[in-house]
């Protein structure tokens, strides 16, 4: 009996530790042998603990190597009595102070991790010129150290390209979550605050682990309650728990404010008494929140008010925030999603022709956030036109890690590649090869994150917060070496395991793209909640609300014209790449429907006509998730069952849904064309009524 209780208790207790709450910080024992030599090369830490972020650092140290190691080995402040890691600042380590010459290039977050000697013993280097840079060298060591690396030849010298790292999270103060599926808000309102939840401190240090180090805790769609003062004390209690891991507050900010809690009759950026309240508003702020990060808003767009409501522009309504924030050191960042109130002729043009006349209006501290594509976080588009048009304007790509337009958690879709393609694209600003990376000072992602123990809803999707803060860090980075990191963290470092993982993730991207939005395609979503396919969606308050207003399909052919022959929106790019995709001999085929309206008897590079090619591609999508289920069931056994089978049953979910995708689209062209399927394609089992009729009325993250 007392066998089977232990053993009982041993599954509960395995069950506990891989639900996904550790996320790629498991810290989980090494191979014998292996632990054996790192317990040689790491006897003891030497770390100072004076203030929080030291001890931060510290305690992480010691919770890694307790976990990897099977025990931490003896924690000092002061010299090393043998082999040992050796942590701190010029400042806060006399063993650092000979290093400074060394660290002084590596900027306030930048670190270096080095394996020498030092006082007669062989040591191993967590230096930098401040707490936050050695807690982040503390991280990127235990990423070596779960992965397997050698220590001997250690010499790594990292600085984040990207001065703003920041999540946005879309969580209303109600507790529920825009486009959220992962449950409810991780933030409770209610108790704090008094309760300080310690996932709070857990998350703070999941997003440090990677390089974040900004959150702005409310929906874009702001309340102006936010920025009410016992909200303000709300955040401040998080700020409290954020800044040992580097991580500033940011709020977004409701416009009209003003009039909300200020009973001002107006919110006009040049009345005198609206500069006033938010010189007021900025300096009660920084009274709670000293390193407060500044303020996120979204202003005249889908309904949100804004400085264009009293005829100003953009730029003064930035201009009149920035210079409320500009004595206490913040920002503000501007988003430049905007839709006027009437329909344009082209949507993908609205932000350019709204904003780039605007370059070197906005103040120093305005940072203009930029959408990776023109449209909505498509599962694929062409990289926003703005990058490299604005170069007297401070530009962050906003992204989303939520996956509102990409089967939301339940769909295996690994974003890193989506990242890495915008961030990788040529931008030709100013005449010459730039990507968009040179063209940004920041980034931010729509936050995937909940109150669901996995945090982002499923297991996979918790990769896409990783790529995000790894690429924010660094967009050199290639997605697919980010992958095999994660994996390795996340479910074993062993390369059986890790190859065949990152080959479902590098390959889960396009096979979304195939089965939903193939060849350029795009916004083809049902209408609200965006589950499922509705390439037939039409009428509605907005003509550009629509799917048959981007697809623009007949009897004759399919795609949007974006040349200059249509809307020439390929003007907004630099000539470089508006003549690359202007060009139906340059343009890829990936966005060929982006760009060109094509007869359906147009022939592909296949040699395939482009209706023969689109069905094609659609059961291409549902064939590469069947990929992915093959080849994890052949990791059974080797992950753990509970990860195990809840992935294995959403990627069935994942099928069922690309075959429905696949069905739906094909049933839809069809009846449009009047072309007949390709031979080997499958007729969709139902007429295209049936899945017009189809509703969704569980489909999490838009309605409450």
């Amino acid at each position: 009996m007392l066998a089977a209780v232990v053993a009982l208790m041993a599954c509960i207790g395995s069950a506990q530790a891989e639900d996904g709450y550790a996320l790629w910080m498991r810290y989980v024992p090494l191979d014998a042998p292996l632990a054996a030599a790192y317990r040689t090369q790491l006897a003891e830490v030497v770390a100072p603990d004076h203030t929080p972020t030291q001890r931060a650092a510290r305690e992480e140290l010691e919770r890694g190597l307790a976990g990897l190691l099977g025990s931490a080995p003896p924690m000092r402040v002061a010299a090393a009595t043998g082999p040992a890691v050796v942590l701190g600042t010029p400042q806060s380590s006399p063993l650092i102070a000979p290093f400074g010459e060394q660290i002084a290039s590596l900027g306030g977050e930048g670190y270096l991790l080095e394996r020498t000697r030092l006082a007669g013993h062989d040591v191993v280097l967590v230096a930098a010129r401040t707490d936050i840079g050695v807690l982040y060298g503390t991280f990127h060591l235990l990423r070596l150290l779960q992965a397997g690396a050698a220590l001997d030849t250690l010499a790594v010298r990292e600085s984040p390209q990207l001065g703003r790292r920041v999540l946005n999270h879309w969580d209303d103060l109600d507790g529920h979550v825009e486009r959220g599926y992962a449950g409810r808000s991780l933030w409770e309102w209610q108790t704090l605050p008094e309760w300080r939840d310690p996932r709070y401190t857990d998350y703070a240090r999941a997003n440090a682990s990677v390089g974040i180090n900004g959150t702005v805790l409310n929906n874009v769609n702001a309340s102006a309650q936010s920025l009410a003062p016992e909200y303000l004390d709300k955040a401040a209690a998080l700020a409290d728990l954020f800044r040992p891991y580097g991580i500033r507050v940011y709020l977004s900010a409701r416009f009209s404010a003003p009039i909300e809690l200020g009973g001002l009759e107006t919110a006009d950026p040049l009345d005198p008494a609206v500069r006033r309240w938010w010189r007021d508003k900025a300096a009660e702020i920084y009274s709670r929140i000293p390193d407060f990060g500044g303020l996120l808003v979204k202003a005249n767009s889908e309904g949100q008010p804004g400085p264009q409501d009293y005829g100003r522009s953009h730029a003064e309504g930035a201009n009149l925030l920035a210079d409320a924030l500009a004595p206490h050191g913040g920002v503000v960042m501007w988003r430049a999603f905007v839709y006027a109130h009437d329909v344009p002729a082209d949507r993908a043009t609205q932000a350019y022709t709204e904003f780039v006349g605007l370059d070197g209006a906005f103040r120093p501290n305005v940072i203009l956030q930029v959408k990776n594509g023109p449209i909505d976080f498509q599962p694929r588009e062409p990289f926003h036109p703005l990058f490299g048009a604005m170069p007297r304007t401070p530009l962050m790509m906003e992204v989303q890690i939520t996956k509102e337009y990409l089967g939301f958690a339940t769909h295996l879709v690994y974003l890193g590649p989506l990242y890495e393609e915008v961030l990788h694209a040529d931008a030709h600003a100013r005449g010459k090869r730039s990507t968009v990376a040179q063209t940004l000072t920041g980034m931010a992602g729509v936050a995937n994150i909940g109150n669901d123990r996995t945090w982002s809803g499923s297991h996979f999707d918790q990769a896409n917060w990783y790529a995000f803060g790894r690429l924010a860090w660094n967009p050199g980075q290639s997605a697919a070496d980010i992958a095999a990191e994660w994996a390795a963290m996340t479910f074993s470092p062993d390369r059986e395991v890790v190859q065949p993982i990152v080959g479902m993730m590098m390959g889960s991207r396009e096979a979304a793209v195939n089965y939903m939005t193939p060849l350029g395609l795009h916004h083809l979503m049902a209408r609200g909640h965006h589950h499922g396919p509705g390439p037939w969606v039409d009428g509605g308050p907005r003509a550009d609300w629509t799917s048959v207003y981007y697809h623009r399909a007949d009897r004759d052919g399919i795609g949007f014209d974006r040349t200059a022959r249509g809307s020439n929106a390929v003007a907004q790019y630099a000539p470089h790449v508006a003549d690359r995709y202007g060009d139906l001999q340059q343009v890829p085929e990936s966005l060929l429907l982006w760009f060109h309206h094509l007869p359906w008897d147009h022939r592909m590079a296949s040699g395939q006509t482009l209706w023969d090619e689109l069905v094609r591609r659609y059961a291409q999508g549902v064939r590469g998730v069947e990929d992915m289920q093959s080849t994890w069931a052949g990791l059974r056994g080797r992950v753990d069952a509970q990860r195990y089978a809840q992935v294995e049953a959403f990627l069935r979910i994942q099928r069922r849904e690309a075959q429905w995708w696949r069905d739906a689209s094909v049933a839809y062209f069809q009846s449009v064309s009047g072309r007949p399927l390709p031979e080997g394609e499958a007729t969709p089992p139902h007429p295209l009524a049936w899945y017009q009729a189809q509703q969704s009325p569980s489909a999490p993250g838009d309605g409450r």
